[in-house]
């Protein structure tokens, strides 16, 4: 790939350093990035990306763009802009472009528990500019997720707040589930840590399996509930496997709070006995309550998501749950989860948005992110939409044949472009 400053710049001296706006590569902690603000003098803008289509379903825009980034921001999307204009621009002819993506589903704390991944060579390098870390930390553990990890990441980072106050850190069989031991499970103490970070708390989780959980899931959701009530912020619920049927989980949520896993295999799905999307799981997306997919390493059925498919019910966000057991397959990234669902028959658009526009609003990120409108944080994903037979394979080992893979090209990320190693 070659980029245009004032000077041709190519791939080779990019990795050098060339070019003020580009890091070649996001160094675990963010370390490469060099500051945005350097465009030559005179020049309008700091990046252009130029000659892509765009896909922005918070706009219904979907047509051949180019996207102007001055300081961080987006500060043009317009048919035809001068390449003079910019002070380096990003060629993306026959490239899809995108809202940076949102992975509602993470485990990006690395080194505290089994589960934990370094956020950058697996989001900010794969076209996610945003990763909510679901529930690997407590309270015991957040002020370190937060001082080590989230604020030397590249990629920008929310977390829900595990109820269980050491998180994640136990796992599960052989070791002790975390919620096992009640005295870990407190909703005051959780609801003040979240009141003390709400930079960064954007949401409480907790998971019910009864390896998590033992016997205590219904008491579980009890005290999640009060955390989350008390704080005033939504709730998270990872479903499958329990003990309780999931029905009794779904009677303690609201509107706004997010079933996670949400089209696994396992007993106490979705789908009741006979195949059929089950009324107390229309009920409560009728009131409110999302729906996303968490692929995971056991979490995600293709059998299960063709029969929700078929009954209309499709996912509100689409996540990757990437974490240690998956990275290597079969989730790999969350752009390989979208083309899971190319794959399934959702359209192009219908996918980005689930990652992106559906995604931001589901806790409230606010108007910056998830979009490409002037004045929103310039996070922006650059794919190539590759067409070939592609082996795609879900949670339970099935796999299917799929014609199309979205392939990251290039991700900025608050004007600042990182690329894909190699």
């Amino acid at each position: 790939m070659t980029i245009l400053g004032g000077n041709r710049i190519s791939r080779r001296s990019l990795l050098a350093g060339a070019g003020g706006s580009f890091v070649a590569s996001a160094a675990p902690f963010g370390a490469a990035s060099i500051g945005r603000g350097s465009s030559k003098a005179g020049k309008p803008y700091n990046l252009l990306i130029k000659g892509g289509k765009v896909i922005d379903p918070s706009q219904g825009l979907e047509a051949p763009r180019d996207v102007a980034i001055r300081q961080g921001k987006i500060a043009l999307i317009a048919p035809e802009i001068p390449a003079s204009d910019a002070a380096d621009v990003l060629p993306a002819e026959g490239k899809l472009v995108t809202p940076g993506l949102i992975d509602l589903h993470t485990h990006v704390f690395p080194y505290v528990g089994p589960y934990g991944i370094e956020p950058d060579p697996y989001f900010v390098r794969r076209g996610v500019t945003t990763a909510l870390d679901a529930g690997t930390s407590g309270a015991f553990t957040f002020q370190a997720f937060r001082n080590f990890v989230i604020s030397r990441a590249a990629t920008r980072i929310r977390a829900l707040l595990h109820v269980v106050s050491i998180g994640m850190v136990a796992g599960s069989t052989p070791n002790m589930g975390e919620l096992e031991d009640l005295r870990y499970c407190d909703p005051k103490l959780a609801a003040q840590v979240a009141g003390a970070n709400r930079d960064l708390i954007v949401g409480f989780k907790i998971r019910f399996s009864n390896q998590y959980t033992g016997p205590n899931d219904l008491e579980g959701m009890k005290r999640a509930r009060a955390a989350a009530d008390a704080a005033g912020l939504p709730l998270m619920v990872h479903i499958g496997g329990s003990y309780t049927p999931l029905e009794e989980f779904l009677a303690g949520l609201k509107k706004g709070d997010v079933v996670t896993h949400s089209f696994n295999s396992h007993p106490h799905g979705l789908l009741d006995g006979a195949g059929k999307v089950a009324p107390a799981v229309l009920e409560a997306r009728g009131r409110g309550v999302l729906f996303d997919v968490g692929h995971g390493a056991g979490s995600f059925s293709f059998e299960v998501m063709e029969k929700c498919l078929a009954q209309g019910f499709l996912p509100d966000t689409i996540s990757s749950d990437l974490y240690t057991a998956n990275i290597h397959g079969p989730v790999y990234d969350l752009p390989t989860t979208l083309s899971k669902f190319l794959l399934l028959g959702l359209g192009l658009r219908e996918v980005i948005e689930r990652s992106t526009a559906n995604a931001a609003r589901a806790f409230n990120f606010g108007a910056e992110i998830g979009t490409l409108e002037p004045g929103a944080e310039a996070d922006v994903s650059v794919f190539d939409l590759k067409e070939s037979d592609f082996t795609f394979t879900d949670a339970d080992g099935k796999s299917r044949t799929g014609r199309q893979k979205l392939v990251p090209v290039a991700t900025v990320r608050g004007g600042k472009v990182f690329l894909p190693a190699g």
